[in-house]
């Protein structure tokens, strides 16, 4: 009963200031989907202190970029576009789109990104003239909360209801589930399990699919730039991003060289069987899931788990893999800054394994390839399920949307029916409109004879 009435007084709270909000002009839309991301950019340090604190996960540094970069790049890639009234006018099919809001949007946010997943999902729903209520995960309650809290004081700021965000203070798994059916559309970002109870709810959803992000090295870049990048994709946040960097795919001639790349790069590589086999028990439990003890802590404290010292500037720790797909545990994602080496001799060998990778784990997500063959890139993007193809960037930071690519900013990557999910792209703002579309007759539209239809 207590959970009822909660939710009740949320959705009324939301519907309230969804039905205000709805009747107001694109530039009061922007407006609030500006400040909402500027108070996370202007508090991106205390708020990234506070989700270290909380959740034990990550680290202080990538979470400040991670707040400040994200609040940038998504309200840049917001600000300026139509989500309110007439959208476009198609004179040559005669159809005009108008943008309508769906109402109330719930979003389950996960505790790896506290946030600025809350922060983008309401930047979308606002953007779409909906109002939105956050559930967060229970281990990370606070600086959620904290977010929203910061995010409403916005708004009010700007003569709107605060209501408009809402974020559960005491989240539970019944009051989450209760949430999901009551509202009209659903975002999902976090486990597997609770991804499927999502689209298990009666209402539209958007979930998102597990990561395990094949890095492909060719053989005609250049590997001391290649290596950094993934090198800085894997340590970020003590690498529990999804779309961070999970193996290193190398041609077999140029292996050793790489490694040793790898270790001039504050890389600690390990390639002696039983060494590695002592990070496999450290890294997964004898269920093959991911250890709790080792989920998004650094390299030195991993390398402590399984017996070594490491210097205190290693960022990464590489582990030759005796196996692909099924043949080893280190073929999935690895929530820790470990990457899972291997070999191939033919590029196509390369895409092979991490196809058996990624049928595994991961399948849907992201891969990520260093190349400046474009027969090769387009050759693993044909034979590869994967949403997101991010070529010679820093994937963890890339295949969310970035200043340099044209991937749509968010935090939310859908994986489409290989993870699924009902989207194989980025969240975005679009997926929280409804359109309206008005058919005019065109009479001067030619109708084709059934000898140019079927002659």
């Amino acid at each position: 009963m207590e959970n009822k009435v909660i939710l009740d007084e949320l959705l009324a709270k939301a519907r309230k200031a969804q039905a205000e909000f709805e009747l107001l002009p694109q530039e009061k839309v922007d407006e609030a989907v500006k400040v909402i991301a500027k108070v996370v950019y202007d508090n991106a340090e205390p708020l990234a202190e506070m989700a270290v604190n909380e959740t034990g996960l990550g680290n202080y540094p990538d979470k400040v970029a991670k707040n400040k970069g994200k609040s940038r790049v998504i309200w840049n890639n917001l600000k300026g576009k139509k989500s309110r009234g007439i959208l476009e006018r198609d004179e040559v099919t005669g159809i005009t789109k108008v943008a309508k809001p769906m109402g109330v949007v719930g979003a389950i946010t996960p505790t790896t990104n506290p946030i600025v997943t809350p922060m983008s999902n309401a930047m979308f729903a606002l953007k779409g003239g909906n109002a939105i209520i956050v559930a967060p995960h229970p281990r990370s309650k606070k600086c959620s909360y904290r977010t929203v809290e910061l995010m409403r004081g916005e708004l009010e700021k700007i003569g709107l209801n605060p209501d408009l965000i809402q974020c559960i203070a005491e989240p539970s798994i019944e009051l989450t589930n209760a949430l999901m059916p009551a509202v009209d559309v659903v975002i999902a970002t976090g486990g597997m399990g609770m991804v499927k109870a999502v689209y298990s709810s009666g209402r539209p959803a958007l979930g998102v699919g597990a990561g395990n992000v094949q890095v492909l090295i060719d053989r005609d870049v250049d590997f001391n730039e290649a290596v950094p990048k993934i090198i800085a994709g894997r340590a970020f946040d003590n690498g529990i991003i999804c779309s961070g960097e999970q193996t290193a795919i190398c041609p077999a001639e140029k292996f050793d060289e790489i490694m040793d790349i790898f270790a001039a790069n504050k890389s600690f590589v390990v390639r002696d069987a039983a060494d590695v086999e002592k990070f496999r028990k450290v890294i997964f439990d004898e269920n093959g899931a991911m250890s709790r003890d080792a989920l998004g802590q650094n390299a030195q404290t991993v390398a402590k788990l399984a017996g070594f010292d490491i210097p205190e500037d290693t960022k990464v720790i590489i582990l030759e893999a005796s196996g692909y797909g099924m043949d080893d545990v280190l073929a999935k994602e690895k929530m820790c800054p470990c990457i899972a080496a291997y070999k191939y001799d033919d590029f196509k060998d390369g895409v092979a394994i991490a196809k058996a990778n990624l049928n595994r784990e991961g399948k849907g997500h992201s891969v990520s390839i260093h190349s400046n063959t474009v027969a090769n890139i387009e050759y693993a993007a044909e034979e590869l399920s994967a949403s997101r193809f991010v070529v010679n960037q820093i994937c963890a930071s890339s295949a969310g949307g970035s200043f340099n690519n044209g991937l749509a900013p968010t935090n939310t990557l859908g994986c489409g029916s290989w993870g699924n999910n009902s989207i194989s792209e980025n969240l975005d703002y679009k997926h929280l409109m409804n359109v309206s579309r008005i058919a005019y007759f065109m009479k001067d539209n030619h109708v084709p004879t059934d000898e140019e239809l079927w002659g």
